[in-house]
């Protein structure tokens, strides 16, 4: 999830474990605890695209991590404050709690958490809930802040920071049930349509949990396409895309490419360049895809060769342009106006 939506979870957290002993200095550092996974992208100036793409949420996303290092700042949070309240235990379980729990939320999301680093390098996805939601971090952000404002002696100071756990917690159980009823629509289209496929990954589309995109996978390509809940029939348009998986023939073998591919979880796609290949991670799908003329996958690299033989991986920006005309699309297509797709 992005930065603020983690710093209100771990301030929430830290009101919850310690609010009452230490006041706003709990919300404070479980913002902190909240945030330290993502410090992972300060070493990117020293990784390069592949290397980036496979250490970002691995170490300090783990649940490893979240072991090893949560006693520590919770001693050394003790020295800092020893004529408070908190143990090292309250301040231990603070920091573990703001780590999981961000690492947990992470794993929501289509690009995943490498939970069980170092013993795995596989990306629990759970494909629920998009990295930015407005609407579960929003209300959240909303109860935290107003808990501030209360003693920590008041209950009102905790039935505020109780709400917001429970409304946010309501949202991604809400998010689950929309992926089901999702799911359900798109294996019904399927099946009308005769698509014999071997696996999918269904995701929401940006900032909502009501429209939704699928990635369909078939022996020699991938379909792909969208359904709103407020959609008012099942009928959905599929695009394929061709794998061309023979075209990573040249590169058999390269370290690199593996750990690229590796990353997408086999969902990709190949297309020649100009100089070398694309491979689209097809996971992500396009933005806009719901259009009738739609544009690239939001996640592409161009891989070539360089002159020591060795392989060179770019990422291309393929992010829509967002004006007021695409909003004003998207949010008809959310509320099941089919029009742009015809």
């Amino acid at each position: 999830m992005d930065s603020l939506t983690q710093i209100v979870l771990g301030a929430s957290v830290g009101e919850a474990i310690a609010g009452k002993k230490i006041g706003n200095k709990a919300i404070i550092w479980g913002a902190i605890a909240g945030t330290i996974p993502d410090l992972d992208v300060l070493v990117s100036p020293w990784l390069d695209t592949v290397q980036e793409l496979t250490f970002h949420r691995s170490v300090t996303h783990s649940l490893l991590f979240a072991v090893i290092v949560s006693p520590i700042l919770g001693w050394l949070l003790k020295k800092l404050y020893p004529n408070q309240s908190a143990t090292v235990k309250d301040w231990t379980l603070l920091f573990f709690l703001g780590f999981t729990t961000h690492a947990i939320l992470d794993s929501f999301t289509t690009w995943g958490t490498q939970l069980f680093w170092p013993f795995s390098n596989y990306g629990v996805a759970f494909y629920n809930i998009f990295v930015v939601d407005p609407l579960y971090t929003v209300p959240f952000m909303a109860f935290v802040a107003a808990a501030m404002f209360y003693s920590r002696y008041s209950k009102m100071r905790s039935r505020l920071n109780s709400a917001g756990l429970i409304i946010s917690s309501c949202y991604l159980a809400f998010s689950f049930i929309a992926k089901h009823y999702a799911n359900n629509a798109f294996e019904e289209s399927l099946r009308e349509q005769n698509i014999t496929y071997s696996d999918y990954i269904s995701k929401p589309t940006p900032l909502n949990t009501i429209f939704w995109a699928v990635t369909v996978k078939t022996h020699n390509g991938f379909y792909t396409g969208f359904y709103s809940l407020l959609d008012s029939d099942k009928e959905i348009n599929y695009d394929f895309e061709p794998q061309q998986k023979e075209l990573l023939q040249p590169y058999s073998g390269n370290k690199k490419l593996e750990q690229l591919l590796s990353v997408t979880k086999g969902y990709y796609a190949v297309e020649p360049a100009k100089e070398g290949i694309y491979i689209k991670d097809l996971r992500f799908g396009k933005f806009d895809g719901w259009r009738k003329n739609g544009g690239q996958y939001v996640f592409v690299y161009h891989v070539w060769p360089n002159d020591k033989d060795k392989l060179v991986v770019e990422e291309i920006n393929n992010r829509p342009k967002i004006d007021k005309s695409y909003l004003r699309d998207y949010f008809r297509r959310i509320t099941g106006n089919k029009q742009q797709e015809n």
